[in-house]
């Protein structure tokens, strides 16, 4: 699951850029997870480290003979610095350093950037290298190494600490899809992904979910037992939504609403208003979320017997009638979707890019599945929601952009170039078309942007949620 990048929702291992880097490293054991989690940091790319140590690793690139003291300092890592302590253990060990001396290194090399300081430690280091028996080629390269580092070295017990919870995250997500996304759901917020994508990525693990219900849901999300009741005990459970989806619910609301639930369950709207106490707007915001539907219906009907429920309490302050009969026609499958987003920033229904497929099709644009089995430098046309833009500080001005539809996310690769030549349809697109060359090394794929093009108008009002640009 991790050498594919399955890993939405997964500490620390989630990112765009740990998800393109996960299926070259492809860790195999638990050390692996702990140089995964050390590699894919400012320090060990400035420091020219990544790509030697995977050429290494897979026997691309022979690891040069070292010294049995440098071995000892770097054999684990394929002859290439990663941590912060193998920075210090080479000062020592290489360069003559006492350890005292080695912590004073650490740091500077905390500081440099801001204050400078590291001249004094370079012609001691390099120094020292050359007296005992390295040669000066050898010393320039360590020394270029622990600059890269900078104010970025990352210590290997960091590492192993924060990979201990990369293995207990992956295996959660793995053999417990549905308590692991409850969790992430109720933790909130947090992470790269909002609860739309975490949901979307559980639909495509087989997580059953289940709407928001007043007559079943609790205040976060909870574990439901499959349908039906006492199936084999190997069948999953499902996911119940909270009320604490609905945008704009008030806690004390929601936790009345319980209490009277408690009692009895609600015979009608009208009932659970009157004994939870629910207001007007509290009613309102229940039925556009589509939680009254065990009472009233579709959404269009629990919001007529909102409405009339809240009229009732205001007017008459007594329990209420027996609540009228009205039909009303039920909504189309898009105004249900759109309701769906505004209320809860989700749907349990199917992903807007369905609704628009055949027109995608048509315009020749493929799904991320597709794309995902795309040849390498084959041309190609990928769209989707716009769910993440990054541009790193490593990465001399390319933005990535990461799009979602209803089967899987595909990566965006934009240069600096085309940046500035189509900023307006990079940064504000929400369903975003890109017209380019598929990128492919091994499992990673990423279309190389050569034109943008803003689709958003095909999504009508859905007002999706896109990441901020940083």
């Amino acid at each position: 699951m991790v050498c594919a990048a399955d890993t939405v929702g997964v500490f620390q291992i989630e990112s765009r850029a740990q998800m393109a880097m996960l299926p070259r490293l492809r860790p195999r054991n638990f050390y692996d997870l702990v140089i995964e989690v050390a590699l894919v940091r400012p320090g060990p790319i400035q420091g020219d480290m990544v790509h030697p140590y995977l050429r290494r690793r897979h026997g691309q690139e022979a690891i040069e003979p070292m010294r049995p003291e440098i071995a000892a300092v770097l054999g684990r890592t394929c002859g290439v610095p990663i941590f912060q302590e193998q920075v210090m253990q080479l000062a020592v060990v290489a360069g003559g350093f006492t350890p005292g001396e080695a912590d004073q290194l650490r740091r500077a090399m905390a500081a440099w950037r801001r204050k400078g300081g590291l001249e004094p430690f370079e012609e001691k280091l390099i120094k020292g290298m050359r007296q005992r028996g390295h040669d000066e080629a050898f010393a320039q390269r360590i020394f270029a190494q622990i600059r890269g580092f900078g104010e970025y070295g990352f210590p290997e017990s960091h590492a192993a600490s924060f990979a201990l919870l990369v293995y207990v995250s992956a295996w959660l997500k793995r053999h417990h899809p549905a308590a692991f996304l409850c969790a992430l759901l109720n933790s909130q917020p947090m992470g790269f992904y909002s609860p739309s994508q975490l949901l979307q990525d559980a639909r495509r693990h087989g997580v059953e979910l289940r709407p928001v219900t007043v007559n079943d849901s609790a205040w976060e999300a909870v574990l439901d037992p499959p349908r039906p009741a006492g199936t084999a005990a190997n069948v999953p459970p499902a996911v119940r939504l909270g009320l604490s989806s609905i945008a704009g619910l008030p806690q004390a609301a929601a936790e009345r609403l319980l209490a009277a639930r408690r009692q009895r369950p609600p015979s009608s709207v009208a009932d659970l208003a009157t004994r939870a106490r629910l207001t007007h707007r509290d009613l309102a915001l229940l039925a556009a979320a589509g939680a009254l539907a065990s009472l009233a219906g579709h959404r269009r009907q629990a919001a007529w017997a909102a409405a009339d429920a809240a009229v009732q309490l205001d007017l008459l302050a007594i329990a209420p009638a027996a609540e009228a009969v009205v039909e009303l026609a039920t909504a189309s499958e898009a105004e249900e979707m759109i309701a769906d987003y505004v209320a809860t920033g989700f749907t349990l229904g199917r992903h807007p890019l369905t609704l628009l497929r055949s027109r995608l099709a048509a315009q020749r644009f493929i799904s991320a599945s597709q794309l995902q089995n795309a040849a390498d430098r084959q041309l190609a046309r990928a769209a989707g929601i716009v769910t993440c833009r990054q541009r790193p500080g490593t990465a001399s001005g390319i933005v990535f952009v990461t799009l979602e539809d209803e089967t899987g996310l595909a990566n965006i690769v934009v240069h600096p170039r085309l940046v500035e030549q189509q900023r307006h349809a990079l940064l504000g697109a929400r369903l975003l078309g890109v017209l380019g060359q598929v990128q492919r090394e091994g499992e990673v794929v990423h279309l190389v942007a050569k034109r943008l093009v803003d689709l958003s108008s095909l999504l009508g009002r859905l007002p999706t949620a896109s990441r901020n640009f940083h």
